[in-house]
């Protein structure tokens, strides 16, 4: 099978977590940027990608990357590219996104429309034909444009990753999965130590904690754009990776993750969102409020998205929340606690500085990742949990 450069982009200040991921998969690094990374793989690679890694959004097939400063550059470097090796005759192809970063070509649409020019010109060329019908699969195509530096590749996945299929019902401010995901592999935390979101929401860091937990591959339960693409990357590549997926799910898991929340009807979505992901027996859902925030296990973790307060009521009620959820940590004495939030005084309210903070840029909005790692179980106590 031929060998590409697939790009995986992610979360800023995720990288790290996406690289052990890839890494782990067994496929070589070819580059870590901000925002995404880059390795070598084949058609087994791409399914092994999307059914396998957590923290990405997507998996693009690099088609080549190459410098242009006027739009004449453009067209003439993306005409260049071997489009037909990828694309068959009868494929539906058009630039899905641009993006154009310090660069002196800037305008998204102007870009979208040059690059589908110039890769129609090349494809004319090639199979000898004056229009396409564009009746087959889908090849949406998304370009970067950094510095003059332009990258295009095809998207693989289709619908974006982090859609995993379980959330049907979202509360307010939700995390994406992906994101909650690469958070989790920030911490310590293993399927064996108890698990505890106090704000769980629509149920998101629980359900990828299960998950987790049970070794179920993310993208296990749901299809991807390339499988139409049977010329490049051939059935038995995705059989391989669904049947692996199946053979390593263990689902009878002994582990210990709750999820609560304030509002009875939040608790009941969350659930819901754990019955369609299958992991509703692994975790258990109760409303509660953070002020009620105790356990008797010790060596515990609380992982949580706290309110941001990005409404002008909602910011009235932070202080308040962010001192209770201190001093639930502080009865919690061998508690380990990470929280992500965008709000700037959650330290001065919880009462405590974290040992580390991350930045981290949920979507648009710039957040951290507060760490107060707690002391570590006794090494008797850790080979007895181990076993």
């Amino acid at each position: 099978m031929k060998q590409w450069e697939l790009i995986a982009p992610c979360h800023f200040g995720t990288e790290a977590m996406l690289k052990r991921e890839i890494l782990d998969l067994g496929y070589e690094i070819s580059q870590v940027e901000d925002g995404k990374v880059t390795f070598y793989g084949d058609g087994q690679a791409v399914a092994d990608a999307n059914v396998f890694l957590r923290t990405t959004e997507r998996i693009l097939l690099k088609v080549g990357q190459f410098k242009a400063e006027t739009f004449e550059e453009l067209f003439e470097k993306t005409k260049a590219l071997p489009w037909e090796e990828l694309i068959p005759l009868d494929g539906k192809f058009w630039v899905a996104k641009a993006t154009s970063i310090k660069s002196k070509l800037f305008s998204p649409s102007d870009i979208q429309s040059i690059i589908k020019k110039a890769i129609v010109e090349r494809m004319k060329e090639h199979y000898h034909v004056s229009w396409f019908e564009e009746s087959g699969e889908s090849y949406p195509i998304r370009v970067t444009i950094l510095k003059d530096t332009v990258t295009a590749a095809l998207d693989t996945s289709g619908v974006s990753l982090h859609k995993r299929g379980y959330r049907q019902r979202t509360a307010k401010a939700p995390i994406t999965e992906t994101l909650a995901a690469a958070l989790l592999m920030m911490t310590p935390w293993k399927g064996d130590r108890i698990l505890v979101d106090p704000f769980c929401g629509s149920g998101t860091f629980p359900i990828e904690a299960a998950m987790m937990a049970a070794n179920m591959a993310p993208g296990m339960n749901r299809s991807f754009l390339a499988q139409g693409w049977t010329h490049l990357i051939p059935e038995k590549c995705w059989d391989n990776a669904k049947e692996e997926a199946e053979d390593i799910l263990d689902l009878k898991v002994e582990t210990d993750i709750q999820g609560y929340d304030i509002d009875g009807d939040v608790i009941k979505n969350a659930r819901e969102n754990a019955r369609l992901a299958g992991v509703e027996q692994l975790i258990h859902f109760q409303r509660r409020p953070v002020n009620e925030l105790n356990h008797p296990k010790k060596y515990g973790f609380i992982i949580t998205n706290p309110p941001y307060g990005e409404r002008l009521e909602e910011k009235e009620k932070l202080p308040g929340l962010y001192r209770e959820l201190g001093e639930a940590f502080q009865r919690l004495d061998s508690w380990s606690m990470y929280l992500i939030t965008s709000y700037t005084d959650a330290q001065r309210y919880i009462g405590k500085t974290a040992d580390k903070n991350r930045k981290i840029y949920n979507g648009m909005l710039k957040t951290y990742f507060y760490q107060y790692p707690g002391p570590k179980p006794p090494k008797k106590q850790r080979r007895e949990q181990e076993r």
